[in-house]
Formats: C-alpha cells, structure tokens, sequence
C-alpha cells in the first residue's frame, strides 16, 4: 500500500473508534444536559449545563435528596431535574402548613427555598410503589413535580441518571452535592 492510503486508512479506523467510544459513553456512562426554568433553585439555576451520572444506578439505589434527571411522560425529548424526597414504598403527606411527612414522620431537609403553598395531590397521602419514587423541585413554589398528576411517581425504570457535575457556568463548576 502507498503510503497516502495507509494514512487515509488509518485516520479512518481512529475517527471510527473514537466515534465508537463517544457513542458508549454517552449511552451508558454519561450525558450532559441544560437546566431550563427555575424549579430547582437555588441549587441549580436556569441554564446551568450539567453531567449526568447514568451508570451509578446500575450499581446502586437512588437515595433520598438524589437529584435525578428523567424523560417527561406526555414531551418527548422533553427532561426534568427533581430531587428524590419519596422512596419505594414510602408514604407521603404534605398537610396545610406545607410540611412534608413520610410514613408520619416530619422530613428534615433543607432543599425546600420556601413554604410549601400547593400540596397538589399530596394533600392526600400517596403511597409508593416497589419501584417508584416521589420528586420534587427545590423550588416548590415553582415546581411541576410528583404532585401534580401529570408528573406524578416516578418508576425506577424511567430514571436517566444522577445529576453529577455542573460545568457551566464556570465560575460555579463542580460536583453536585445531593445531601
């Protein structure tokens, strides 16, 4: 072979395993996704761009606080980002001071940006499934979340990923805390 083949021939295999790998990464590993709205403030803000840890759950169970990104059931291409604060089996009440309860017991949490004003449908308890889970934003004032019927529970099987590390903008780049 002449040497211009061999070097067409050999840019082609790596762009090929290059692209191979990028595929693998990005379906398995890990994505990047763009926060838009406000319902997870203030820990995470319209336009931050973040990695999503889509190998960890593999592994591992989501836990509570978790925040999470899954596809949104009736849009497609259409995520949300929520925080995990209702587990499989869990029961979940929010009364009318807008505190919120599981399995009776007052959650301590520090997520919540204000007083709860709409329970939605958690007005009434709502008991999980052996593989759902109850999200909510940060923002709750602001937040179509697992209160509202058309969000509501969220299947194990639906979850994309973890949200991992933020990398823009830059001056706020890092990993995520989650507890």
């Amino acid at each position: 072979m002449n040497k211009k083949l061999k070097e067409i021939l050999s840019t082609s295999v790596y762009l090929l395993v290059v692209l191979v790998l990028t595929f693998l990464a990005v379906t398995y590993v890990g994505q990047r996704t763009k926060v838009q709205g406000a319902s997870m403030e203030p820990t995470l803000s319209d336009g931050d761009n973040l990695i999503v840890d889509k190998i960890s759950y593999r592994f591992e169970d989501p836990q509570r606080f978790d925040i999470i990104v899954f596809p949104f059931r009736y849009k497609e291409k259409t995520y949300y980002i929520k925080r995990i604060i209702g587990l499989p089996g869990e029961t979940i009440y929010i009364d009318e001071n807008g505190s919120i309860f599981i399995d009776g017991e007052v959650l301590q949490e520090s997520y919540g940006k204000e007083v709860i004003a709409d329970s939605g449908r958690a007005f009434e308890p709502v008991t999980l499934g052996d593989d759902e889970y109850f999200v909510m934003g940060d923002n709750r004032n602001n937040s179509s979340d697992s209160r509202d019927p058309v969000v509501g529970n969220i299947h194990r099987d639906e979850l994309i990923g973890k949200a991992w590390m933020r990398i823009w903008p830059l001056d706020q780049a890092g990993m995520i805390k989650h507890q």
